[in-house]
């Protein structure tokens, strides 16, 4: 590894230009980026080890958040310290937010003209395809026992019945903390990860048990910015439990969008490159223009700056408790089941006949047997709703 003192401003300039470059044309999600990153920073440009790489990877697993974006956070520190850590996610979220909002704009121009909505009737199918993937793909590496599997279905009961989002995540977590700790010899000394756990579950005790469904709010900025807020402080698993949580707050409490308008952001955020956190950039653009898109951009990506230097100091001893590792493999089949039921609210509105239904079903075979590039699907369903909306409307 090259090591460069921080202080020199070329590590600096060197973490700029990488990571603003990457965020302008890094498609296709978390997985591709982090594999991107680790081609071009470990193979060809040598800033880390492999081993470096690996451990960095290891703590962005630990803490909430955008994993991609908190690798280029911690690389960006590594490489060029404090200022290379604030330029490091600043560059990496600043393209997808600046081409979020150009298209959030032309969106709320254009968004009544039915060529529009002939647009997003291809699409939302397709995102509904990519959202399986994205569920196959977790549900593979995180129901690992019949137990985890069993927590699964736990927390999808729990989703149904309308619990809070937060306690739906803790309580699979808090479950596999006391079903290992359970497991261990009575004779071995507590290591002290089980108190230090237990407070989470106390703490979500002013959360309400159960959502408050249909209860219209008039838009705020100030309730935006502490909703996005929350969700980079508590997102484990995929990135696409954002939309479980966009889903029950925005949707179903505060009514603030629909599930068709919801499905649009969140193609969006697939379709453009860089993180998918960028959803909330073009949710904030829709409710209030500009100066929304700014404050939910700042709110979601926030924790991602600070949650990294607060929790990195203790994540050697974490990765070492297998209470630790219990609980996240709690979060995990949580965040499945969230993913889940979500998939499952919003793709009857995505699915509405057999031409959005068939296009859904090929486009997760094309997804999970041929690992086809999402964006082209993207594409291709665009293509399909225009040229419905063609035939319909005639020459």
């Amino acid at each position: 590894m090259n090591s460069t003192p921080f202080n020199k401003m070329g590590n600096v300039f060197e973490v700029a230009e990488f990571f603003l470059r990457l965020g302008a044309t890094a498609f296709g999600g978390p997985a591709v980026h982090i594999t991107l990153m680790e081609e071009e920073l470990v193979v060809r440009r040598g800033w880390l080890s492999r081993s470096e790489f690996l451990d960095i990877q290891d703590t962005v697993n630990l803490i909430p958040g955008p994993n991609s974006t908190e690798m280029a956070i911690l690389i960006g520190y590594r490489r060029a310290g404090w200022l290379g850590l604030l330029l490091g996610g600043v560059c990496f979220i600043l393209p997808a937010a600046l081409i979020v909002s150009v298209i959030a704009w032309a969106y709320v121009a254009m968004g009544k003209q039915p060529l529009v909505d002939g647009l997003f009737y291809g699409i939302k199918p397709v995102i509904i395809a990519v959202m399986v993937q994205a569920i196959w793909n977790l549900g593979r590496a995180a129901v690992k026992s019949w137990f985890l599997a069993i927590l699964c279905a736990v927390a999808v009961a729990l989703d149904c019945l309308g619990v809070n989002l937060l306690l739906v995540l803790l309580i699979p977590g808090m479950f596999m903390v006391a079903f290992r700790a359970a497991a261990r010899a009575a004779a071995q000394p507590p290591d002290g990860t089980a108190a230090g756990l237990t407070p989470l579950l106390g703490a979500t005790s002013g959360f309400r048990l159960l959502s408050t469904a249909g209860t219209l709010a008039p838009f705020s900025v100030w309730p935006m910015f502490l909703f996005f807020l929350k969700v980079g402080v508590v997102m484990f698993g995929s990135s696409y439990v954002l939309v479980a949580f966009l889903h029950a707050d925005l949707v179903e409490h505060r009514q603030w969008l629909t599930a068709g308008q919801l499905l649009n952001a969140v193609a969006i955020g697939q379709f453009t490159p860089g993180p998918l956190f960028a959803t909330a950039t073009f949710i904030g653009y829709t409710l209030g223009g500009p100066q929304a898109a700014l404050v939910a951009t700042v709110a979601i990506f926030l924790p991602a700056f600070v949650l990294p230097a607060i929790i990195g100091p203790f994540v050697p001893r974490l990765r070492q408790s297998r209470l630790v590792g219990g609980f996240l493999d709690g979060v995990s089949v949580a965040s499945l089941a969230l993913m889940a039921v979500v998939t499952w609210q919003l793709g009857g509105t995505a699915m509405v006949d057999w031409l959005t239904i068939s296009l859904a079903v090929a486009s997760v075979v094309w997804l999970l047997f041929y690992r086809v590039n999402s964006t082209w699907l993207i594409l291709g369903g665009a293509a399909v709703g225009l040229a419905r909306f063609v035939l319909s409307n005639g020459p």
